[in-house]
């Protein structure tokens, strides 16, 4: 995964924006709103609380979009998951965006916060680990959306085959 600093002038960045996610099928819709994460990072300034806030606001939009489809019965079209699957993929998405609101608290103490002091700068390194933490649970949490949405095949039925012709118990005649 590159850096924002290590990309090349040729690397694309994911940037979607809600309405963006409309036309797009819930995994695509998940995978757009993985890639846009991957791409833009929370770093430890206005940016990354800029792009923490898309996050959440991407996450929300997806979960209540599908949420909708879940209780209008919408994933019993062709080509779309179950509407079992789909509940289990709101959820997860759910705890992505909490996951993500815990983050703000110390991202915004972080971006704001001096360091000045010894007791600053140890408390800092509590408030790197908690959002650490947080964001690493948001990410397991948008992967287990997406596994969710992964739709076992049923298994292949093998073909009856036709039973075997039973001889008939040979039947003598009288002569």
């Amino acid at each position: 995964m590159a850096s924002p600093l290590n990309q090349t002038p040729g690397d694309a960045l994911h940037t979607y924006e809600p309405v963006d996610l409309e036309g797009m099928s819930p995994r695509q819709a998940v995978d757009a709103v993985t890639a846009d994460i991957r791409d833009h990072h929370i770093t430890v300034d206005e940016t990354g609380l800029f792009n923490a806030m898309r996050h959440i606001d991407l996450l929300c939009h997806l979960a209540a979009r599908m949420a909708a489809d879940v209780e209008y019965k919408i994933a019993n079209v062709a080509g779309l998951p179950p509407v079992e699957n789909l509940g289990q993929s709101v959820g997860h998405l759910g705890r992505a965006v909490a996951h993500y609101t815990q983050a703000l608290a110390p991202l915004i103490t972080l971006t704001t916060g001096s360091q000045d002091t010894l007791q600053q700068k140890a408390d800092a390194l509590d408030h790197h680990r908690r959002l650490r933490v947080h964001l690493d649970d948001a990410g397991r949490a948008l992967a287990a959306a997406r596994t969710a949405l992964e739709v076992p095949q049923p298994p292949a039925v093998p073909s009856a085959s036709a039973p075997a012709p039973s001889h008939a118990p040979s039947v003598r005649r009288r002569a």
